[in-house]
Order: structure tokens, then sequence, then C-alpha cells
């Protein structure tokens, strides 16, 4: 863990000291009426709540400092079930929807809740968050939390929550959905940076997924700049697949100094020099990012990237980077840029790794400029449908098609939900480009043509 700056633990010794002095607190414990308690609730949470943002926002990686602090009693569980089901989400999830680890903060958050004096009123507010902890722990390691705790009422209560249904995979992983949708907007991801190999197998999953939700953000990570540097510094985590990402994310979607460009360049390029198949691994991971449905790869990345790897080095890299400048700064539209990419692409086995880069960056080009053409303006997508015709003949590739068929009649369906009019003239129009073209790119049989534009009748209301 990370330690808390001070003055965030000056302003939580002020709200504990507050809670504890409080006219709210003193009528709850006197009355021990659960309104008091939701009166101490209402006056003081927004203000652990926004302390909370601050931190999270500029200093996430002292999140876990700053929600242990947060289990002392003197704060009455005020938050803990907000931070039971933070805890809950951190956790790195494998491919059976179950924790890679054990989630030791999970249990502390919920063991400070089961001691607390306050209980009764909290756990109504838990149920959920307990249900999905423990459908991704293992029975085991539920045991032993609950048979720690002495209450048998509690452990009863906690044992009710071990619902059967989640045993079943597809439970789970449906479970865990919507659980998560709770918690779409809350800022609570935080990381463990290692410093050894054994460390970096361990925390790469759940860096990985911080450090992209911090990409997505575009918040304030100043605080994260120097851990990152002193990672890819790191002689012990150099030359893995692991650190080998690490670093790209940061090289590719962090707005660094030119102090720090020429830090991180200086080591990319020594890596890459002496690690065998880099050139491999860097593209395989290019292809993720852009497969990846929670980043967006953009040109700008691109650009970055290609500015810090040294194009004297004549490897796989250089090249990629050389077509990408290319296609990044003329426009995939140029005439020159898909003669660039034909020779490239001819140049290379048509199933190569390098290539698959190639079509992915040229197919997240369409996919942005389609996915984001109002209806109004079909007449564009009739003109770029001219263009990935172009691509079609480079590639030859068939999932390259099938993808460019989905994107494409995606926006076709689109049109029809809008354009309803079968006699007027946008309707036309699309149809007599739809019945055309999609036939030439093979997109639709005749049939399906037929299918699309054919007129339903309506069923006869019964008398």
């Amino acid at each position: 863990m990370y330690e808390l700056n001070p003055e965030y633990i000056e302003q939580l010794e002020t709200l504990a000291a507050g809670i504890q002095e409080s006219e709210e607190l003193q009528q709850y414990l006197e009355e021990e009426e659960e309104a008091f308690y939701m009166q101490l609730k209402e006056k003081y949470e927004p203000h652990i709540a926004a302390l909370y943002e601050e931190v999270a926002e500029h200093h996430p990686l002292q999140l876990i400092t700053f929600e242990t602090i947060l289990l002392d009693p003197a704060f009455e569980g005020l938050f803990l079930p907000k931070l039971l089901g933070h805890s809950v989400l951190r956790g790195e999830i494998d491919d059976q929807c179950k924790y890679v680890r054990p989630q030791d903060h999970f249990k502390d958050v919920l063991a400070a809740i089961c001691n607390s004096a306050n209980f009764d009123i909290l756990k109504k507010r838990i149920g959920q968050s307990i249900q999905i902890g423990f459908a991704l722990s293992s029975d085991i390691w539920i045991t032993n939390l609950i048979n720690s705790l002495p209450n048998k009422r509690i452990r009863y209560f906690l044992q009710s929550q071990k619902l059967e249904k989640y045993r079943h995979y597809n439970e789970r992983l449906a479970g865990f959905n919507r659980y998560k949708k709770q918690f779409v907007h809350d800022n609570f991801l935080t990381a463990e940076f290692p410093s050894t190999m054994p460390e970096l197998q361990v925390y790469f999953g759940q860096l990985k997924t911080f450090l992209i939700s911090r990409i997505n953000r575009k918040g304030d990570d100043s605080t994260l700049l120097e851990p990152l540097k002193a990672l890819v510094a790191n002689s012990q985590l150099q030359g893995s697949v692991e650190h080998l990402q690490i670093s790209v994310l940061f090289a590719a979607f962090f707005n660094l100094e030119k102090d720090d460009i020429v830090f991180v360049a200086k080591h990319l390029n020594a890596i890459r020099k002496t690690t065998p198949e880099y050139s491999d691994k860097f593209l395989a991971f290019v292809l993720e990012l852009h497969k990846r449905t929670d980043i967006d790869y953009t040109p700008q990345a691109d650009l970055r990237l290609s500015d810090m790897f040294d194009s004297k080095i004549k490897d796989d890299i250089s090249a990629y980077f050389e077509l990408m400048d290319i296609v990044h700064k003329k426009g995939y539209v140029h005439p020159e840029t898909q003669e660039a990419v034909k020779q490239f692409y001819t140049h290379h086995q048509g199933l190569s790794l390098i290539n698959e880069c190639v079509r992915q960056s040229i197919f997240q080009y369409f996919s942005k400029f389609i996915n984001n053409l109002e209806e109004s303006a079909y007449a564009d997508f009739f003109e770029i449908s001219k263009v990935f015709a172009v691509y079609q003949q480079i590639f030859l590739n068939q999932h390259f098609n099938q993808a460019m068929e989905d994107l494409s009649m995606g926006y076709v369906q689109k049109l029809l939900h809008h354009y309803t009019d079968k006699r007027g003239k946008d309707y036309q129009d699309i149809k007599r480009f739809v019945s055309h073209n999609f036939l030439e790119y093979e997109f639709l049989s005749e049939k399906e043509v037929v299918e699309i534009f054919k007129s339903r009748r309506k069923k006869k209301k019964e008398d």
C-alpha cells in the first residue's frame, strides 16, 4: 500500500472527530432509531465521498490506505457499503468468472462492517455485494472468513448470502455483469506497481486494467508518471511480455514531456535490440489494442509510438510505422496511401501478424467514419464505399470483408429504420445503391437483397 498524503489524513481525522461529536450520533445512541443514523449518514457521507473522489482522481495509488482508515469504528460504518462494492469489483477475474487471487481487502471491509455496532443497519445495503463477492471467491476462503467472526447471528447472515445459482458459470457471469453496472461511473480502481518479476506476474492483470481505466478517464495522471518510469527502467522486468504491454500503454496514451519521451524511447529501443521476437510481441499487442472494446487505439497513439521507435533499427516495427505514418498523415482515402498499402501488403504474407495489424488499422478508420455517420449523410456512405472496395481488392481477406459487411449492414439498417417511405427519393436511392453495390462487394446475395426491401403485409386484425 502507498502512504496517504498528510493533508488527507488530517481531513479524515477531522471528519471522524466531527462524527463522534455530532448531535446526530448522540441522538442515535440515545434513541437507537435508524432514522437518526440516516441523518448522520446524510450529513457526513457526502464529505467522505468528496474526499474519496479527490484522492481517486489525483492520487489513485493511495486509495487502499484511504479506505483502510475509514474502517476505523470512529467513522461509524459510514461509506463502508460503497467501499465493499469497490473491493468486490477490483479483483482480477479469470475465464471462469472467479477471482484469480483471494481478495483480502474485500475481507477486511466486510469484517469491519460485520464487527460494527451499526451492523443491523449496514447489512440492509450490502447483500448484493456479498453475494457477488462470495460468488467470485472459493468455498474454502468463504468458510474461513465466516468462521473468523465470533457472532453466530452474523455468521448465519453471511452463510445465507452464498447463493446456489452462482455455482453455475452463466448465472455467475450474468450476475457479475449486472452488478458492475451500478458502479460504472465510480472512480475506484487502483494498483500496485511491481519491482520484481514474480510481483509483475501477480499484479499485471490489475495494473493493466487500472491503466486502461485511467486512459479512458483522461484525468490527472501526474502521480503515475514516476512509478511508470521506474517500471519501464527496471532491468528485472525488461524483456517480458508484461513489461512490453505496460510500457506501450504508457508510451502511446500518456501525455509525456520531451524528457520523458526521450527516457521511454531509450529503454524501448534498448530492449527491442536485445529481446528475441520483440517485433512479434509488440505487433501482437497492437493487434489486441485494435480489437479491444474498452480502449480507443487512435492514430495519435500510433504516431506517438512511431516517434519513439528508432527507424534506423530495421525490423517489422520500423516497417509497420513507416507505412502507418503514410496512412495517418496522408489519409487512408488518398491514392498514394492505397498504393503504399498495396506494395507493403504484397511484400508480406497475407495472414502474417504485420498484415493483420495493417488491416485492423484501415478497418478502424472505416469503423469510426461509418459509426459516426448521420442518416442524412448517406451520400457520404455511398462515396466511402468506393474506398473500401479498393481495400477489398488489396487485402483479399475474408475476415476484413465480413467486418466491412457487418459495419455496412448496420448502417443500412439504420437508414431503413429512418427512411420508411418506400416511394420517397431517399429510400429509392438507398435501395438502388444496396441492390447494385452490395452484390458487387459480395455482402449480399440477390435473394437477400430482395428480402431486405420486400414489403411486409400487415396482419389483418381478427374480428
